[in-house]
């Protein structure tokens, strides 16, 4: 996606930027199920919106929102390092396989996960 940004990419950028935050902050989402969908509307393919997104993700984008859930006590932080050093090995597993996988297919993964995900989540107790 090398296309030149003109005032409307960089608008629906920063609204993909707020909404993705906004939602990280409140319900702990954002990357996969904000950005990278918004990304596809934009035109790019599978594997560069989950590139992106996970560029965008690459500066401690989430800092302010964690200094808040730690200072009400809400972070078990024995647990965030034990996943966020085995998070960095699947990311790199995991992007191996995806910039391997044909983009059809890879939709058809993700969309599956999504549609798991929304299905757990809304026929849960």
């Amino acid at each position: 996606m090398k296309e030149k940004m003109t005032l409307q990419i960089v608008l629906m950028l920063i609204a993909i930027g707020i909404s993705a935050g906004v939602l990280s902050g409140l319900i702990g989402i954002g990357g996969g199920i904000i950005m990278v969908p918004m990304l596809l509307l934009l035109g790019f393919s599978q594997q560069q919106a989950q590139g992106t997104s996970l560029a965008a993700l690459l500066p401690p984008v989430t800092l302010l929102a964690v200094i808040n859930y730690h200072k009400e006590g809400f972070i078990d932080w024995r647990y965030a390092l034990t996943i966020s050093l085995f998070f960095i090995v699947g990311g790199f597993l995991g992007s191996k396989i995806a910039i391997s996988i044909d983009q059809k297919i890879l939709k058809k993964i993700f969309g599956v996960v999504l549609l798991i995900v929304a299905g757990k989540m809304i026929f849960s107790k």
